[in-house]
């Protein structure tokens, strides 16, 4: 029986996936610099296409590609784990539909969709940085999140924790940390402007690096552990 081989380059396709990345960082800085500068607002369509915060167009479905990516890596780690019989193999799988979960939440806006209500219960007064109200609820899952996963992460090799250390970092500090001042920006001064379009290109380049990195070291984590991962299909 003739046994095929596709070999993975970590680091070959981490600069593939950072070059799109930053092609679409550029295009969407382009795209704002006509509108705001030109006023050409929807430019054949390229504006919104390529806009950065705005949904369903090319840089929203790279990232739910990304995320998908990171999903797919997940689930065959923990696939791998569970049959070794590894210790914490359950939050792989955990972490594996955790991203199916955040890419259906970038691809349809979830989250958002708590923004309203949230600033209702609070009294929808001026909120400062927490002007886009889901961030308090996001907050709050990601202190327990990193609870829940605090002793699966002390149980990986110190290498691999700080590769996933380094990656949420990049990432909560975009959705977190940027959001936090984004929505301060928008309170004072709106979202139409130059200004605002940079901060969240600035949002999103932050998530799309840190969704790049982990990707990274999960590809890193199979070539450290397993070297080689053979599928069978059987007719």
């Amino acid at each position: 029986m003739t046994t095929n081989h596709i070999s993975l380059n970590p680091s070959g396709i981490a600069r593939i996936l950072g070059t799109v990345a930053l092609f679409l960082v550029l295009a969407s800085i382009g795209a704002q610099f006509s509108k705001f500068s030109f006023g050409h607002d929807h430019l054949k369509g390229l504006v919104p296409l390529f806009y950065i915060d705005a949904e369903r167009n090319i840089p929203t479905y790279f990232s739910v590609l990304l995320m998908l990516f990171a999903a797919l890596l997940l689930a065959v780690i923990a696939v791998l784990n569970g049959k070794q019989g590894a210790p914490h193999a359950s939050k792989w799988a955990v972490l594996s539909f955790g991203f199916l979960f955040m890419a259906f939440d970038e691809a349809f806006q979830v989250h958002e969709r708590l923004t309203v209500p949230v600033r209702e219960f609070l009294g929808d007064g001026k909120l400062g940085i927490f002007y886009f109200a889901w961030i308090i609820p996001g907050i709050a899952l990601v202190l327990i999140l990193g609870l829940f996963f605090l002793r699966f992460l002390l149980h990986l090799s110190t290498t691999t924790r700080l590769r996933f250390l380094m990656a949420a970092s990049l990432y909560i500090g975009g959705a977190i940390g940027v959001e936090l001042i984004e929505g301060r920006y928008a309170e004072l001064h709106g979202q139409q402007n130059w200004m605002y379009s940079m901060i969240a290109v600035a949002e999103e380049s932050f998530e799309m690096a840190g969704l790049i990195v982990f990707i990274w070291a999960l590809m890193k984590y199979c070539a450290d552990n397993y070297k080689e991962v053979r599928f069978r299909f059987e007719a």
